[in-house]
């Protein structure tokens, strides 16, 4: 079944999209990633090396497989920061599909800044950037960054690096409800069945880093996801059953023998 996952031009098999950061090593990161199947990974351009070709650079790891860099602007505040890098960046790297990621809570909860969001990616979008746009999971928020330009809106599961999982299933089903680009569940996943529930919840793709960076053994969270992923997904399509107060017999009654009592 052709069950790709399409964002703009670009067309993925994997409905399972992974980040950098947190890893003990490049080449941890590396392995975890080939392990997911994942054919997209983010980078924190502010925090991790994808242009100094002087230092180690996460670019060379990758360069002969299929995955492909998501820049995000982790570390920016207002819109004209993550403007301002995200320009710095294409001119760089040539890429311009991009993560837009501002933080408006930096203290406690990472939460996003919803307006100065809106306001970069209507500017990047006419710049022609291709923006995944990270953000609360307000349905109102995810349509005005469709109508802004936005390729995909990317809705907290829970705060950032939390592992809370998904706290509010109805919203997430309301965003998908709400507008036809992609919806990408990103932040608080902690585990594979989290991922799981997101996919089941029709969300048509999951993103997640802690969970695997940060488990004890990232390479095998990492195939862990990559499975909860389909699981899901196929779940998804397959159609659940409606839900009864009541128990329901497996097999039918029609027809039973009868015995003398």
């Amino acid at each position: 079944m052709n069950d790709n996952l399409v964002i703009a031009n670009k067309t993925f098999k994997s409905r399972l999209i992974v980040g950098s950061g947190k890893y003990k090593d490049f080449k941890t990161t590396y392995e975890a990633t080939m392990e997911s199947g994942a054919e997209m990974i983010t980078v924190a351009v502010r925090r991790v090396n994808i242009t100094n070709k002087n230092e180690e650079n996460l670019l060379d790891y990758f360069k002969n497989s299929n995955v492909e860099f998501l820049p995000n602007s982790a570390g920016c505040v207002n819109a004209n920061e993550a403007i301002t890098l995200f320009r710095l960046t294409k001119e760089a790297t040539g890429i311009n599909f991009i993560k837009l990621e501002i933080i408006g809570d930096t203290q406690k909860t990472l939460y996003p800044d919803a307006i100065e969001t809106l306001k970069a990616c209507e500017i990047l979008a006419k710049e022609g950037f291709i923006v995944l746009a990270y953000t609360n999971d307000d349905p109102v928020i995810a349509k005005r960054l469709e109508e802004c330009g936005a390729s995909a809106v990317m809705p907290l599961a829970a705060p950032i690096g939390s592992g809370l999982g998904i706290q509010n299933k109805y919203n997430i089903s309301f965003i998908k409800e709400a507008i036809k680009i992609p919806v990408i569940v990103d932040a608080g996943v902690g585990c594979a069945s989290d991922a799981s529930i997101a996919m089941e919840l029709g969300a048509d793709a999951v993103l997640t880093n802690t969970a695997i960076a940060q488990a004890k053994n990232p390479i095998l969270m990492a195939r862990a996801m990559k499975n909860a992923v389909i699981a899901g997904r196929d779940s998804f399509l397959a159609g659940r059953i409606p839900k009864k107060p009541y128990a329901t017999a497996s097999s039918p009654t029609e027809g039973m023998l009868e015995f003398e009592k």
